[in-house]
């Protein structure tokens, strides 16, 4: 009686011996950096330019008339994935407004020993009162002054504007400063009064 069967082979396909030029390969790309051009920035004297979209320090924006754009919802903090950012809203008066709407940030704080620059808080902003610019010059060696202030972020005037608090566009509503109607601040704007608010300044 004859056996169909036939034997396999098992295990693992014998290998020959190490290749000579195996080293050789290992170091391709080490020899091909030998002989490339060494680029060396030369920085800080010379500024290398960056993308028209690079995520850099952030900035709160205002309206065309002054006001800030900023409404105090925290989406931004709830936002971000480091946790770097802290607001604290508060309410407008008419005698002392800083937004057009019911509220305002009244603290804002972004932590840049945490901030990872990752934009989130700009996706998350309903107002675009937050954006990002190109500056990138954050590093310190304190952690205290890594931590920018609602002062220190918000955008600095320009024509047209008066400093915050002031009151609204003179017939208009919320409504019309998003949808773009307001050029300026009405003639005859002057800043309000500033009161110190009686809530502590958290960190």
């Amino acid at each position: 009686m004859s056996d169909d069967r036939t034997d396999k082979t098992t295990g693992p396909t014998p290998t020959t011996g190490p290749s000579i030029l195996g080293p050789a390969a290992g170091f391709g790309v080490t020899f091909k950096a030998m002989f490339k051009k060494r680029l060396t920035e030369q920085y800080p004297e010379y500024r290398k330019p960056t993308a028209p979209r690079f995520h850099g320090r952030h900035q709160l924006n205002r309206h065309p008339d002054g006001l800030e754009k900023c409404v105090g919802c925290e989406l931004c903090a709830w936002a971000c994935p480091a946790d770097a950012i802290y607001v604290e809203g508060a309410d407008n008066r008419d005698e002392e407004r800083y937004s057009p709407g019911e509220r305002y940030g009244a603290v804002y704080q972004i932590n840049y020993a945490r901030c990872i620059l990752c934009g989130l808080c700009i996706e998350a902003c309903p107002t675009r009162a937050l954006t990002m610019t190109n500056e990138y010059e954050l590093a310190d060696d304190s952690r205290a002054d890594l931590i920018f202030t609602k002062e220190q972020l918000l955008v600095g005037l320009s024509e047209g504007m008066v400093d915050t608090p002031h009151a609204i566009y003179p017939g208009a509503d919320e409504g019309a400063y998003y949808r773009g109607e307001i050029p300026a601040a009405a003639p005859g704007t002057v800043q309000q009064e500033r009161t110190v608010r009686d809530k502590e300044v958290q960190p």
